[in-house]
C-alpha cells in the first residue's frame, strides 16, 4: 500500500480521496433521507465518514512524513560533519527530485569531505617534521598547535599544546624571552646545548590572522646557524678571491717596475728613476691600506676590561656621532672595553643615520637588567627584509654598494668577546633596534 502510495503523486491522491468520499457521503445522504431529514441526513453522512477520512489522509501521508523526518535526520548529520547518510524514495515528481537532489549534495561533500582530509594529512605531515619550530596561540597566548621542532627547542620532545606560551618562555634563555617580547621580526643567538663554546642563532617571525572568527598569531623560530656556517664559508671563499685579485693588481705592477727600475739602473738613466721608485711605494701604500681594512678585523684582539662610568661615556660618543638619549638613565658604571665598545656603538649609530631615518629619532637607550646591561640602538628607517636580517651578522655582507660588511659583524665579535650577544629587531611602525647584552 505504502509503495503504491509513493508510486501515485501525492497532489492526485489527495484529490482522488477528497473525490471518494465526497461521494461516499452523498450516497450515505440519500440512503437517510428515508428516515431523517435532508440537512440531518447529510450531517450525519459527513460525521460518520470523517475519521475514515482522517485515517486514510493519514496512511497517504505517512510515507512523505517519513521522507521528511529522514531528509531532517540527514541534515542534521551533514551539520555534525557525517556524510555517509543517504535517503531513499521509490516514488515520483517533486518529491522524487529533492531526494536525488539532495543525495546529490551527500556525494558532493562525501568528495570534499574526502579531499579536504587527505591535504590536512598532508599539511599536518609538513608542519610536523619541517625543520622550523613553528606554534600556533590563541587570544589567551595559549597554545594551540605546536610541530615536533618547537616541542624539541621549548617542551623537551613533550606536548605543548594547552600551554601558556608566557609560562614557556620563562624558562627559555633569555634572549629568546627578549626577541618574544619586542615586536616584529627578530634574530637572536642562544648557548648551543650540546656545547659550551658553540652558540645558536635563530631567526624569529611571527604574523597574526584571524582564525574561526579570533585573533591568532602564528610564531616561527629557524635556526641559522648551519646555513650561517655554510654562508660564511662562501663569504670567506669571497673575500679571498678579493684579496688575490687586489695583491695580483698591485704586486704585478709592482714587480715589473722594479724590473724597469733595474734596468734604469744598468743603463745609467738614473733620472726615470725616481718615477718608478714613487709609483711603486704609491702601489705598495695602497696594497697596505687594503690588507690593514682586513687585519683589523681578523686580528681583534682580547677586550681590556675597566671600570667605565656611562655617562662620561655616552657624552663623549655624543662628541662624535648624534643620537637622542635619555640623561636619567645614565647613572652607573660597568665593566669593559671602552676603545672596543665604542667602535662597536659609533657603527651602530652610522648605520642607524644611513637607515634613511629622521636624525631626531636615530637614539641610544641604556637599562640594567637583573644580570646585564642593555644597550639599545633604534632608528626609525625602513627597517630590513627577513633575507637581510637572516645575513645581516655575517662578515663581509653589505646592501650597501660602497659598505664593507664589516660594521654589524664587527660589532658581534666585541659584544661577544665581552661574554654578551647581540640582536636584531624590526619595530612596529618602521625602522630596526639593535640590542647589546653585556654581563655584569
Amino acid at each position: 500500500m505504502k509503495r503504491w502510495l509513493q508510486r501515485v503523486p501525492l497532489g492526485l491522491a489527495l484529490w482522488g480521496l477528497a473525490a471518494l468520499h465526497m461521494t461516499a457521503a452523498a450516497a450515505l445522504a440519500l440512503l437517510l433521507k428515508n428516515w431523517l431529514p435532508d440537512w440531518a441526513a447529510a450531517a450525519l453522512a459527513v460525521t460518520a465518514l470523517l475519521p475514515l477520512l482522517a485515517w486514510q489522509t493519514r496512511l497517504l501521508l505517512s510515507p512523505t512524513s517519513a521522507l521528511f523526518r529522514a531528509l531532517a535526520g540527514s541534515v542534521a548529520s551533514y551539520r555534525d560533519g557525517d556524510f555517509s547518510f543517504g535517503v531513499s524514495w521509490q516514488g515520483r515528481g517533486a518529491l522524487a527530485e529533492l531526494v536525488d537532489s539532495h543525495n546529490r549534495l551527500g556525494e558532493v561533500l562525501r568528495e570534499q569531505r574526502t579531499a579536504i582530509a587527505q591535504r590536512e594529512l598532508l599539511l599536518d605531515t609538513l608542519v610536523q617534521n619541517t625543520p622550523v619550530a613553528m606554534l600556533l596561540t590563541d587570544p589567551g597566548r595559549r597554545i594551540v598547535l605546536a610541530n615536533i621542532a618547537a616541542r624539541k627547542l621549548m617542551g623537551d620532545g613533550r606536548r605543548l599544546e594547552g600551554q601558556s606560551l608566557d609560562a614557556l618562555l620563562e624558562r627559555a634563555p633569555d634572549a629568546m624571552r627578549e626577541a618574544m617580547a619586542q615586536s616584529g621580526d627578530s634574530m637572536f643567538t642562544v648557548g648551543n646545548r650540546d656545547s659550551d663554546d658553540s652558540e645558536d642563532i635563530y631567526h624569529l617571525s611571527r604574523r597574526g590572522f584571524r582564525l574561526n572568527g579570533r585573533p591568532h598569531e602564528l610564531v616561527l623560530l629557524r635556526q641559522l646557524t648551519a646555513e650561517l656556517r655554510r654562508q660564511e664559508v662562501q663569504t670567506w671563499k669571497k673575500v679571498i678571491r678579493v684579496i688575490s685579485h687586489e695583491l695580483n693588481n698591485s704586486l704585478a705592477p709592482i714587480a715589473s717596475l722594479a724590473h724597469s727600475g733595474a734596468e734604469l739602473v744598468r743603463r745609467g738613466q738614473y733620472d726615470r728613476l725616481p718615477l718608478a721608485l714613487e709609483t711603486i711605494e704609491s702601489r705598495a701604500r695602497h696594497l697596505e691600506g687594503f690588507l690593514g681594512d682586513y687585519a683589523r678585523f681578523a686580528k681583534l684582539p682580547a677586550p681590556r676590561l675597566a671600570q667605565v662610568a656611562w655617562r662620561g661615556f655616552v657624552h663623549g660618543l655624543r662628541e662624535q656621532v648624534e643620537f637622542g638619549f635619555d640623561e636619567a638613565a645614565l647613572d652607573g658604571h660597568a665593566r669593559f672595553d671602552q676603545a672596543q665598545l665604542e667602535q662597536c656603538l659609533i657603527n651602530l649609530l652610522r648605520n642607524a643615520h644611513e637607515s634613511g631615518s629622521p636624525t631626531d629619532q636615530v637614539r641610544l637607550e641604556l637599562r640594567r637588567l637583573p644580570d646585564a646591561w642593555r644597550i639599545d640602538v633604534l632608528d626609525r628607517g625602513s627597517g630590513t627584509s627577513d633575507a637581510v636580517l637572516a645575513n645581516a651578522l655575517l662578515p663581509f655582507y653589505s646592501t650597501k654598494r660602497q659598505g664593507t660588511g664589516l660594521g654589524l659583524a664587527l660589532a658581534r665579535e666585541i659584544c661577544e668577546a665581552h661574554g654578551g650577544r647581540i640582536a636584531l629587531h624590526n619595530r612596529d611602525g618602521g625602522g630596526l633596534r639593535v640590542s647589546l647584552t653585556l654581563p655584569l
